[in-house]
């Protein structure tokens, strides 16, 4: 695709994100997040819980009041504080583009997801960035420029490739439609892995391409154009495909459990808070 191509593209993006920013406030708006907490032990001012005293635990560690109501030592334990840094890598592939029945492209379903959770992260007072475009940073003008981001996040290519650009010790989450050569997805949580990042992948598919609703003579043809498959029947392919399909969603479930990450699936004509609850709790038990 040629710059004068990606730039008008780019423009038209710039004119969809405003809605889709208010799509994703409301979005937001339906998970019930409450005041954040990652429901562990560290430092800060919040009180979680007490539990019972452990041999090493230190002598002003025990809470002596709440002690003396009971029969042994308990310790006050404190929640977590420190914010995290998340990186969300939104897939920019020409196959994102794809829709069916009228439906929106996957594009636009990933990214109302990406912004959804950035705006519950970033209320939540963590740090939200996109993977090689705009460092995790905090603040609700954060938004903005993960808007602009997507807006110029343009590929050319068929299938793009997850970027492991990722803050260390961090979180991530990677939305794609993941049909692409997987070895590049299993580069990225190698990567993820070295720097001690662990995460989410969410895959997006439209759910033409989870059903194979194709029947008599059809040409297949990548968004892109750069690959191409005509057949006299298509419905003939259908358990092939649907076969390759699961094969792939489990070898996706296989590499995120092997890396401590989590995998699931979402279709673009479901509704999307059923997939930003999942990935905002999963993010939590990352």
């Amino acid at each position: 695709m040629s710059l004068p191509d990606l730039r008008s593209r780019a423009e038209a993006l710039g004119h969809s994100l405003p809605p889709l920013l208010a799509a994703a406030e409301r979005l937001a708006q339906t998970v019930a997040w409450g005041e954040h907490g990652r429901r562990r032990a560290g430092r800060g001012d919040d009180f979680w819980q007490y539990r019972a005293a452990h041999p090493g635990d230190s002598y002003r560690a025990i809470d002596w009041r709440h002690s003396a109501r009971s029969d042994g030592a308990y310790v006050r334990e404190k929640e977590w504080q420190a914010a995290q840094r998340v990186t969300l890598w939104v897939d920019a592939g020409q196959s994102m583009q794809f829709s069916a029945g009228g439906r929106p492209p996957k594009a636009d379903r990933a990214k109302l997801l990406a912004l959804a959770l950035a705006v519950l992260l970033l209320r939540a007072g963590e740090q939200v960035g996109l993977a090689g475009a705009e460092h995790p940073r905090a603040g609700k003008g954060q938004v903005l420029r993960l808007i602009e981001a997507l807006a110029t996040d343009l590929s050319g290519e068929d299938y793009a490739a997850p970027i492991p650009a990722f803050a260390p010790h961090g979180r991530a989450v990677l939305l794609s439609d993941f049909l692409g050569d997987l070895s590049a997805v299993e580069r990225a949580l190698a990567a993820a892995a070295a720097q001690g990042v662990r995460g989410l992948l969410l895959m997006v598919l439209d759910p033409a391409e989870e059903e194979f609703p194709f029947h008599g003579r059809t040409l297949f043809t990548s968004m892109g154009g750069s690959l191409s498959h005509e057949t006299q029947s298509a419905a003939d392919l259908r358990a092939r495909y649907l076969s390759r399909l699961a094969e792939r969603k489990a070898r996706l479930a296989d590499m995120a459990r092997a890396a401590g990450w989590h995998f699931a699936a979402h279709h673009s004509g479901d509704s999307p808070q059923t997939a930003l609850l999942w990935a905002y709790r999963a993010l939590e038990a990352a």
